[in-house]
């Protein structure tokens, strides 16, 4: 597969990097971690999509990210232990399976010997949390300044991007209403408004469970 992420990596670090990983797969619905669990490895993603949620002590939820094919979660995990003290080193969210998920486990042990013959790797590390960073702000940003109608269409057209590589011409977006809006950052009987206006546009139809994707130019 090819993994853009590793683009920085030279042939040869690349290599130790998919060596020194174990192939796991996981059936739709399983939790790849919990918030709050031992931070102790990395998943490359091979196929399938997973969301990543958080969880309020009053019972309220977020979708921060959907990742498929050739993304990477739990890269703050290969941080050196004297770098992650305490809480730091917990999951900071729970990352379940939308569908049948294979990944790549790289563990920290494994990951600080593959640096100690590779130093060049760490750089990459580093590289993968500074995007991380950048991804962070850049939602923070779309909180602060969007509208809800952009947020929406702008999600939209992220995750059907996302599930493009299901085989068929109209993505599927297998989140209930309550998911888009928890991923952008709104209610859920306003983003019902806009989902229901670009349903009556005809750009998306509107499911239990799954959003069809008729006209993605259009979002």
């Amino acid at each position: 597969m090819d993994w853009p992420l590793l683009g920085s990596l030279s042939e040869t670090e690349r290599r130790a990097v998919m060596a020194a990983t174990a192939t796991r797969r996981w059936p739709r619905g399983d939790f790849l971690f919990h918030e709050d669990d031992p931070a102790d490895t990395m998943h490359l993603v091979v196929s399938g999509h997973l969301a990543v949620r958080t969880f309020t002590a009053e019972g309220g939820a977020a979708l921060l990210n959907v990742l498929g094919p050739g993304d990477v979660i739990g890269e703050l995990s290969l941080l050196p232990g004297s770098l992650l003290p305490g809480a730091a080193g917990t999951r900071s969210a729970s990352v379940v399976c939308l569908d049948p998920v294979v990944t790549q486990v790289l563990t920290a042990t494994t990951f600080a010997e593959v640096c100690d013959a590779h130093p060049g790797v760490e750089r990459w590390l580093a590289g993968l949390l500074a995007r991380r960073v950048r991804e962070l702000s850049a939602r923070v940003r779309d909180l602060m300044h969007v509208s809800i109608e952009e947020r929406v269409r702008s999600g939209l057209r992220d995750l059907a991007s996302r599930f493009a590589d299901q085989g068929g011409a109209r993505p599927v977006v297998p989140l209930t209403q309550d998911q888009v809006a928890e991923f952008v950052g709104a209610t859920r009987p306003t983003v019902n408004l806009v989902l229901q206006q670009l349903a009556a546009e005809g750009v998306v139809r509107l499911g239990r469970g799954r959003l069809d994707v008729l006209d993605a130019e259009a979002l």
